[in-house]
């Protein structure tokens, strides 16, 4: 299973339930890399689409607490159990979660590829990503040359797990 994510020199993903920063290339990336693929992601990354709606082209799986929940479109799962047992029907090679925090928190341990994005400056930020190189479980494999955006230096990277 993979993960795809764009984090800050922190590692922090967002705040107050948005993105940190909007980059047109990363935004490109995560379109072409999750076409035609299954996402797995929280409510609240759901419900910061445009419209609320799941991406188009994309089997989208919600993983909520909330057992009220509905979206049209999409497949809803309560806990990780539910999650784990749905995903069973696809190639784990073509699923990705895409957030948020808790959601990338929960599945990081039965990821074995990350794609994060990496922006070389610090955002004002509530929610944050597990530190991959800080963690012996995973080796940065790949990485782009340095790309910019107005003032805004970032890089493309692979991690794999060992």
């Amino acid at each position: 299973m993979n993960l795809i994510v764009a984090v800050d020199k922190n590692w922090a993903i967002g705040n107050k339930g948005k993105l940190l920063v909007s980059i047109p290339e990363d935004m490109k990336f995560f379109r072409e890399t999750t076409t035609n693929n299954v996402v797995i992601m929280g409510k609240n990354t759901l419900l910061s689409f445009p419209n609320g709606l799941p991406l188009k082209n994309r089997v989208n799986i919600v993983l909520t607490s909330d057992k009220n929940f509905t979206a049209k479109d999409a497949i809803i799962v309560h806990d990780m159990e539910e999650a784990l047992l749905e995903l069973k029907k696809y190639n784990t090679e073509n699923v990705y979660v895409i957030g948020g925090s808790s959601v990338y928190e929960q599945m990081l341990e039965y990821c074995d590829t990350a794609y994060v994005t990496y922006i070389d400056y610090s955002y004002e930020a509530d929610r944050h990503f597990p530190n991959l190189d800080k963690n012996p479980e995973w080796k940065l494999t790949e990485e782009s040359e340095e790309k910019t955006y107005f003032d805004v230096e970032y890089y493309f990277r692979k991690y794999e797990r060992c």
